[in-house]
């Protein structure tokens, strides 16, 4: 099967659905467009990558797995996209250590976040493009990040490719206590769903007030 290079366009984020973020890849020798829906966390990762100016206060997950690797001479050589089953993606890292290739499993959005601190290539197959790219317009001339309206992504989000398997469901605070959303804020806050936290930190100032 024949891979296609693809380049990472940007990042869009929902209007309408809080916290969903679509990764937007783009064939290298076409017009086609390949969005994944991401988490926050590594839509946040992958911005800060993108941004070199940007450094955080202290190392990202995918910061410190760099600084390891490069430790322990582990070179990341390329990310291959290989799958699609049920709307999800599968990827493989391709990794070498002393002229030895392993290939690990991984999600892509996790994939890509380290494929852009190894400056490695990132690949997909023309039947996974053929089936999941779309073409997507820019909102103007000049702006580099293709358009993607909220229908998108919420169509992406009921079931369309995505970078690992759907979540857990959002939390209904109305059917808690003002002490259980308390206990519940504590554990995201252990558990460092801070996406959760914000969430539950901002119904629990709207009850205090």
């Amino acid at each position: 099967m024949s891979l296609i290079r693809l380049n990472i366009k940007g990042i869009s984020y929902s209007q309408t659905q809080n916290g969903a973020y679509a990764l937007i890849l783009s064939e290298d020798l076409g017009e086609r467009k390949l969005p994944i829906v991401i988490g926050a966390f590594e839509a946040q990762s992958i911005a800060i990558a993108l941004e070199k100016e940007i450094r955080p206060p202290r190392p990202l997950t995918h910061d410190l797995f760099k600084t390891f690797a490069d430790r322990y001479h582990i070179l990341v050589k390329q990310v291959i996209i290989h799958k699609l089953a049920d709307g999800v993606f599968y990827s493989s890292i391709i990794a070498e250590q002393d002229g030895l290739e392993e290939i690990i499993d991984a999600r892509t959005s996790d994939a890509i976040a380290l494929a852009l601190r190894f400056n490695a290539p990132i690949f997909t197959y023309k039947d996974i493009m053929d089936r999941a790219g779309v073409h997507l317009k820019s909102s103007s001339a000049t702006e580099e990040v293709p358009e993607v309206d909220d229908a998108l992504i919420d169509e992406l989000l009921e079931g369309k490719p995505r970078s690992s398997p759907q979540e857990s469901p959002p939390i209904d605070h109305d059917k808690h206590t003002l002490k259980e959303l308390k206990e519940l804020l504590k554990k995201a806050l252990n558990d460092e769903a801070y996406e959760a936290a914000a969430k539950l930190r901002d119904e629990i100032s709207k009850r205090n007030i």
